[in-house]
Parts: C-alpha cells; structure tokens; sequence
C-alpha cells in the first residue's frame, strides 16, 4: 500500500526557496588511483589524472563531477559539493551560522565555499555554481534509423562505445534515513520525492531536477553507495553493461527498471565494493510542479523488473574504514 503526503507548492515559492540546485561534486580517496584510472576510463568518463588526484569529467561537458583522490587506504568517501545561486549565499552563511553547523574546509578542498557538518559525520560544501543538475526531462538518444525490410538493431561488433552524459544522483548510506532526510529538507532545502519509511528516501531540489538528486539508504553507518550517470536510452543501458563486463567488471544488477524514478538501470561493482549506475530516462520534476510524496512498502520501492538483487548489493564497504581525511 501506498500512503500520499503532499509536498505541493507553488511555482513562486519554489522559485525563491533557499535551496541548493545541483550536487556539485562527490569527492572521495582510494588505495590505489591506477585502478580508478582503468575502472572510469572503461566506464566511459573523460579522466583526467594529475599524479594521485583524478578528476571525472563527462564528454563535451565541461563540468568536474568527482574527485577521486589516492591515499593508501580503504576506499571513503571524504565530502559531498551541492551548488547554489549568488543571491543565495548571504542567506545560506546566515543560516549556518544561526544553526552553529559551519566547520572548517575540508584538508582537500579545493575551492572556497560554506563549509557545514553533515548529519552523518561527513562535511558539505556549498558552492556558488552554474546549475548542472537538468532543467527538463533528460531528452533520448536518437533512435537507429532502419530501413524498411532491415533489422534495426546492429551487429555486436558495430556497438559504439557509450558514454554518460552527466551526474543524475549520489545515493548515501546513512544510520538515520529521517534523520538525513530532515537535515537535508531544512538545512539544504531539498523536498522529498518518496520514501520507503526508514529504508531508503529519495530527494529533488525545488529549482528542478531529476526524480532525485539525493538519495539515502539504511546502513550501520555512513557511505556511498553509488553515483548515477544519466544515459539516452535502455538500449544505451543494456550496452554500457556489456561494455563494462567486456572490460572485466563483471559483477552488477540489472538491467532492470526502478519504481521510485521509474529509470532503467545497471549497476556496475566498483574495485572497492561500491557501484557505479548507467541510468535512463529517469522522472523529472521541474521548478515550480507540484509533487506528491509515496511512502511505499518495500517490495514496491526497489524495482518493477530486473533480475534478483545479489546479496552483496547493499553492502557498506566503508563501516570498516576510519580515514576521514
């Protein structure tokens, strides 16, 4: 059964919501920065290596989306980056100040920003950024053109390589699913999408985004779980897991079709236990449209189709780390 609670509202007051509008950028350090070389090259990102740092780009879009830096140790991720407007700073200083949740900059910051204590241990940085989370519904790769009386789908050997075009949604690991859920409503200015009680909830800014922008899990302790990279088509998804199975990264689910989102899926194992999801034709939610929130029971919050779910899947592979650089 599925209970509605509104999160309705107009389009002035979401317009003018103190709200952060894009994650801006997901940072966090692995043993061995050799292997998230090969393992995000093979992924389809655009990376760029400066001796133990990689950044994460997407092809022709200038944007950094993560930051992957070595350091010897279990792969943690270190902080989290979510964009704001200009005229949103003061206010957010404010804030920060009022709550007494500022902290010091991060020691691999790179940027100036609002540095504030998350729920969960982890800091956040506020940017002033360009907004890079979407402003419409994700358009669709080109269909394959076929001509009449020929098949429309290609030889396997003529499959391009796929490459995700931006950042959709991180998903966290959390001990406190409404507790991360509350801060990020009044502190970040995120509105809740669903939920499936304290299981997993998923969040959207009111500046327009995907179905979720944000999401957050049920674990002992906090993580990352994956980060979700936007694609044309399930076509595109079914290949890209083709493509990362070829490389020698095997282990993933899917493909499949979620119900909260309603994107297609597959999730690929990272070198370090955590995932990396090809995702399409995810739901969007823009500035200023009314959204009910579900809270819905487990079997109807994961998936519509797909094979099992492997046991590993919701596995946190940082409760056993303690770096926090």
């Amino acid at each position: 059964m599925t209970v509605q609670t509104s999160t309705s509202s107009t389009a002035a007051s979401r317009h003018d919501a103190l709200a952060v509008h894009s994650v801006d950028c997901v940072v966090f350090t692995v043993p061995d920065i050799e292997e998230a070389v090969k393992f995000y090259t093979a992924f389809g990102m655009d990376v760029r290596r400066e001796g133990s740092v990689v950044e994460l780009f997407t092809f022709g879009h200038p944007h950094c989306w993560m930051r992957v830096v070595e350091n010897k140790q279990p792969k943690a991720l270190q902080y989290l980056t979510f964009g704001i407007r200009a005229e949103d700073e003061a206010a957010f200083r404010a804030k920060i100040d009022q709550l007494g949740i500022g902290c010091a900059p991060h020691p691999l910051a790179t940027r100036p920003g609002i540095w504030l204590h998350g729920p969960d241990g982890h800091p956040f940085q506020l940017v002033v950024s360009n907004k890079v989370s979407p402003n419409q519904k994700t358009p669709a790769a080109p269909a394959r053109a076929a001509a009449r009386g020929t098949a429309s789908a290609p030889a396997r050997t003529q499959v391009d390589r796929v490459f995700p075009r931006w950042l959709s949604h991180v998903l966290l690991f959390t001990p406190d699913v409404s507790g991360l859920v509350n801060f990020s409503e009044s502190v970040l200015g995120l509105r809740l999408s669903d939920r499936s009680g304290d299981l997993v909830a998923f969040m959207h800014t009111p500046h327009g985004s995907d179905h979720h922008l944000l999401a957050c899990v049920k674990s002992e302790g906090p993580g990352l779980h994956h980060t979700s990279w936007d694609l044309g088509s399930v076509d595109e998804v079914g290949e890209a897991s083709e493509q990362m199975r070829n490389a020698g990264y095997a282990d993933g689910w899917g493909v499949g079709r979620h119900v909260l989102g309603s994107n297609y899926f597959y999730y690929v194992r990272d070198p370090w236990g955590s995932f990396a999801e090809y995702s399409a034709d995810i739901d969007f939610i823009a500035e200023g449209q009314p959204w009910q929130a579900g809270d819905y029971a487990p079997e109807d919050s994961f998936y519509l189709w797909g094979p099992a779910v492997p046991d590993w899947f919701v596995a946190n592979t940082e409760l056993n780390s303690k770096d926090r650089s």
